[in-house]
């Protein structure tokens, strides 16, 4: 589901001071040394769809897809940039995870932040770290899974109220839900499951929305992006669409 240097990136909101898309799964937002072997990045590709430069207000990792915001000048990088960090952005995001959680919940859990200078590389200090959670649907299948007899699967929706790095990732696996397709923090045996039974992974997790208040019109502004095909697949090939 990668776009490439023929496929246009999805442009969900655009004015004068900002634009979004709807990243695919698998794209880089920007060069990084850990990817150091990839070729193409959201802020390239978006720079040569729209003909000039863009800057990357937040960030998603490379599996995650959905609603990422750009601006399209350093004054409006700034403010939008402040806006994040003061905690003005609701951001909603869906995940396929294993298990099941409960119906509605916190997880409220300190995360050590992760530094830059290797995979593993971990601050000595904890930082405060929020998310707020829904499950839409459970589903459960009579295949056995290590030492259950039944697979069980969750679609949550989830409202992170901090920014840490990986928080949505690493708060659904210390509640024992990872997401499916997580390499680092999730089940490996049940990802290579569902590959073997629906021919295909990914990390099933989408930023669906942000909201914030325009920082130049100081008006209210929503934007919204769709499940991608291969995540709305996920949800279809579980069940959870049904259940």
């Amino acid at each position: 589901m990668m776009s490439d240097s023929t496929s246009p990136l999805s442009i969900i909101y655009q004015d004068e001071e900002y634009i979004a898309i709807n990243k695919p799964p698998g794209l880089l937002v920007h060069r990084t040394a850990i990817d150091s072997q990839e070729a193409q990045f959201a802020v390239q590709l978006l720079r040569d769809q729209i003909g000039q430069h863009v800057f990357p207000v937040h960030r998603l990792d490379k599996p995650t897809s959905g609603a990422l915001l750009f601006a399209l000048n350093e004054s409006s990088l700034s403010k939008g940039q402040k806006a994040f960090k003061m905690g003005q952005v609701n951001k909603t995001y869906h995940a396929i995870v294993r298990g099941h959680p409960a119906e509605n919940g916190v997880i409220d859990h300190p995360l050590r932040k992760m530094l830059d200078r290797g995979p593993k590389a971990k601050s000595d200090t904890a930082q405060e770290a929020k998310t707020l959670y829904r499950t839409r649907a459970i589903i459960e299948h009579p295949i056995p899974t290590e030492r259950y007899p039944n697979t069980r699967y969750a679609w949550v929706e989830l409202d992170p109220k901090t920014g840490r790095r990986h928080q949505l990732r690493r708060h659904l696996s210390h509640i024992d839900c990872p997401i499916i397709g997580d390499t680092k923090y999730g089940d490996t045996r049940r990802n290579l499951a569902f590959k073997e039974q629906n021919g295909f992974v990914r990390l099933f997790l989408h930023a669906s929305s942000i909201s914030l208040v325009h920082p130049f019109s100081q008006r209210g502004l929503e934007i919204e992006a769709s499940l991608w095909p291969d995540f709305q697949t996920g949800l279809e090939a579980t069940g959870l669409t049904q259940s």
